[in-house]
C-alpha cells in the first residue's frame, strides 16, 4: 500500500459483521487498499464507538483521505459527531452506501489509486447495482 491511497474504515453496531466485511473487502482487492474496521463498543457490546473509530481512522489515514461507511443508525450519527471534532486532521468523509457493496467497490477504487471523491462516489453507486 502506497501512504497516498484512500483509507476506508468501515463501522458497524457489530464488531464481527465490521471484520468480516472487511475481510471480504480486503480479499476483493488482494489486500492492495488500506482498510480498517470500527464495530461494537469499547467493552464488546452491540452499538459504536468515537474512540473505535478513531483508532481505526488513524491507522488508515494519509494525505489521500479517509472514506468511512457506516452501517445503520447511530453509527451513521457516530461517524459524523466523529468528523466533527476531527477539526482537519484528517481528511475524512462519509459515504451514504451499502455497507458490504459500498465497501468492496470503494477498496477496488482506492487500490486503484483514485481520489476521496471518486472512491466515495464508487462506494455510493454500488446501491444501483443488481444482484441478478
Amino acid at each position: 500500500m502506497t501512504t497516498n491511497q484512500v483509507g476506508v474504515v468501515l463501522v458497524s453496531h457489530s464488531a464481527l459483521l465490521a471484520q468480516g466485511a472487511a475481510e471480504l473487502a480486503e480479499q476483493m482487492c488482494a489486500g492492495r487498499a488500506p482498510i480498517a474496521f470500527a464495530g461494537g463498543t469499547d467493552d464488546g457490546r452491540i452499538g459504536t464507538s468515537i474512540a473505535l473509530l478513531e483508532a481505526a481512522v488513524r491507522s488508515v489515514a494519509s494525505e489521500a483521505g479517509v472514506l468511512i461507511i457506516p452501517d445503520l443508525g447511530s453509527s451513521v450519527l457516530t461517524s459524523l459527531t466523529f468528523l466533527e471534532d476531527l477539526d482537519g486532521e484528517v481528511k475524512a468523509v462519509i459515504a451514504d452506501a451499502p455497507f458490504v457493496e459500498g465497501a468492496v467497490a470503494a477498496v477496488v477504487a482506492a487500490a486503484a489509486g483514485l481520489s476521496l471523491t471518486d472512491v466515495a462516489m464508487a462506494a455510493e453507486e454500488a446501491r444501483g447495482q443488481r444482484k441478478m
